[in-house]
Parts: structure tokens; sequence; C-alpha cells
């Protein structure tokens, strides 16, 4: 059986929108298993603030590039940074993503867009360039952070919903074109999830925590290469009454 140590180990890898919550939960993850890893955030000073954090946690490699991923441009230099900083790219997490939450009506055009690019747009920009590099190394892997919004609609939800259902149709097709080419293709479904916590915050307790998606994108890495999990859906084991 292949060392799962080591199917982690030595890779290089990107985590998006990182510098809090569920991707800084990801990442730390990472470095902490033997990657290197690089983020991105919009803002460059948060970037730092959150690479200084991670490297004195934690003894991986870790650097980061502030990147608007609705921007192409951006996600361009970004993945330039990594071909320079890193040699290339291994595994890919999107996870940068933003909620709007209001009725259809009361959304403005600029809120629209910001939602759709952000959280679907941003994810193709990232995944295209990741899957050119992923040609030249011969495989790779992508993990996609959804939502359960990506299947559940609900009131107030239009412009969130319709980014993750659009999210959970352009995720399982990129894993039907890439299978046969050594490219794995992954994404996770969380309901609700504790993005500012302390232990001793009791309202949170109930939610998934950020630590809690992180392992289960350990645990999609670490399978053998000969299978797939394409999509898994989490939730509190006990929501709030």
């Amino acid at each position: 059986m292949e060392n799962v140590l080591n199917a982690i180990a030595g890779k290089v890898c990107l985590v998006t929108g990182a510098t809090r919550g569920i991707g800084r939960a990801i990442a730390k993850m990472l470095l902490s298993q033997g990657a290197s890893v690089a983020i991105c955030g919009r803002r460059q000073d948060s970037v730092d603030a959150a690479v200084r954090s991670l490297a004195s946690e934690t003894a991986g490699k870790v650097d980061g590039k502030a990147a608007d991923v609705r921007n192409y441009e951006e996600v361009g230099e970004l993945f330039k940074f990594m071909d320079s900083r890193f040699g290339g790219i291994d595994v890919l997490v999107n996870n940068a993503g933003v909620g709007l939450f209001r009725s259809v009506s009361d959304i403005s055009i600029q809120e629209w867009q910001n939602t759709i690019e952000t959280n679907l747009s941003g994810a193709f920009y990232c995944s295209r360039e990741a899957l050119f590099r992923f040609g030249t190394r011969g495989s790779g892997y992508i993990v996609n952070i959804s939502s359960l919004a990506g299947k559940n609609a609900f009131a107030g939800g239009a412009a969130y919903n319709a980014s993750k259902f659009a999210l959970t149709g352009f995720t399982e097709a990129m894993m039907l074109d890439k299978r046969n080419d050594d490219v794995r293709v992954s994404y996770i479904m969380p309901g609700s999830v504790a993005t500012e916590f302390s232990g001793s915050q009791g309202g949170s307790d109930w939610k998934i925590w950020p630590e809690d998606v992180a392992e289960i994108v350990r645990t999609l890495l670490q399978m053998p290469k000969r299978t797939l999990i394409s999509r898994v859906e989490v939730r509190p084991s006990k929501p709030k009454r």
C-alpha cells in the first residue's frame, strides 16, 4: 500500500483565499504534511501576515502573493509566481469565495457579477492555469471548495446558489475531461462552517470547523491514485435547533 504521508509530502500546493478560515486551515494542514504551499488573497498585507503566521506554526515552505481570482491577468501573475518560487504546481485548492444573501430584486448588477466571477470564474481561471502545468508534470489534483448551497436552493440565496450550482457542474465536467490524464478532481460541499471561532465561543460549537474541512482535503489527497472520491458532502452532526 502507498505511503500515505508521501502522497502529500514534497508536493507543491496552491490554496486560494487562504488568509483566514477554511483556506488557512487547509494551508496549515498541507504544510504539516510536508508540502510546500503558496497562498493568495486580495490584499498583499493580509497575505504577508498569513504567511508569517503559518511559517511560525509549521516547518514547511510557504509563500504568498496577492491576487483577485476574478481577474484573469492577476491569476496569470499568481501562477508565474508559482513557477518562479516553487517550480510548478501539483495540487490546486480553489477555496476563494464570497457570500451574498438577499432577494433577487435587491441584488445589484455589481453584486451579482462579483459573486459569479469570484465563486465560478475564479475557479475556472485557476484550474485552467493549473491544468496547463499538470500536463508538463504528468499529473495533478484539483479540489474545489463548494457548499451544500450547490445542491440546495434557499430563499435569499439566488446569487450564491447560482454560483455554487454552476461550480458543481463545472467541477464534474472537468473531472470527466481529465480523469484519463492522471488529473484527479474533487469537490467538497460543507454545510455551516464556523469561520471565526475560539475555544470559548460556544455559539459555534455545533458547526463544522475549518480544520474538519482541511482533514477531508487530506483524506482526498492521500487516496491511492487508482481511486477518486469525486464529491464529499459534509454537515454538522448535531445542527442547532
